[in-house]
């Protein structure tokens, strides 16, 4: 894994722990860090896969869940918030033709950053390569070498995996309780049914 200067390793001028635009589920401040999982059909439904994807990837350690590993028959395998950012952002980079190789790169980039470098990276790629920029200047120098690329947003896939999760059941780890969420179309569904009687 490549940063946008050509160097590995932290991000340049950034302050360890700074705030960004928007918070981050699963921040260092919020109270349920650890004891929420979500189980595979939900983190398939949010990261916009296949059950059959989700299955594969955890098998061949692409992508493994955090929380709770599937021990054998019959127990379920449970992912973090950032699991699922890590499969959609997965998702996306195969969608657009990047090698296997350097997506496992990539995600093993991911998983090994904290949660304020991932609110604010961007992933860019010509398809050969993952770079990460984490500044619009590293993503000009990126963009000079003529060549098409295409970049992630991290923050922006957070963000649309915080939004689709909020609308999905979560299992709380602690006590295997599950976290029934609103669902407005659960609620449409329920008034219709409500009218035709």
């Amino acid at each position: 894994m490549s940063s946008g200067d050509g160097a590995a390793g932290g991000l340049p001028g950034r302050s360890p722990g700074g705030s960004g635009p928007y918070p981050l589920h699963g921040s260092a401040t919020d109270a349920t860090t650890g004891v929420i999982g979500y189980r595979g059909p939900t983190a398939c439904a949010a990261a916009g896969i296949t059950y059959r994807q989700l299955d594969y990837w955890a098998r061949t350690g692409l992508v493994e869940p955090s929380v709770r590993p599937a021990y054998g028959s019959g127990t379920q395998r449970l992912y973090s918030f950032r699991d699922v950012v890590v499969l959609k952002i997965v998702k996306r980079f195969l969608d657009t033709g990047v090698a296997l190789q350097n997506i496992r790169a990539a995600v093993q980039h991911l998983q090994d950053r904290g949660l304020d470098d991932l609110e604010r990276m961007t992933l860019m790629s010509d398809g050969a390569t993952v770079y990460e920029c984490s500044s619009p200047d590293e993503v000009v120098d990126l963009l000079q070498g003529g060549q098409g690329i295409f970049g992630i947003a991290v923050g922006v896939v957070w963000r649309d995996v915080e939004a689709a999760l909020s609308q999905l059941h979560g299992e709380r780890v602690d006590t295997g309780e599950t976290l029934v969420r609103h669902n407005p179309a659960d609620e449409l569904a329920r008034r219709r049914r409500d009218k035709a009687v």
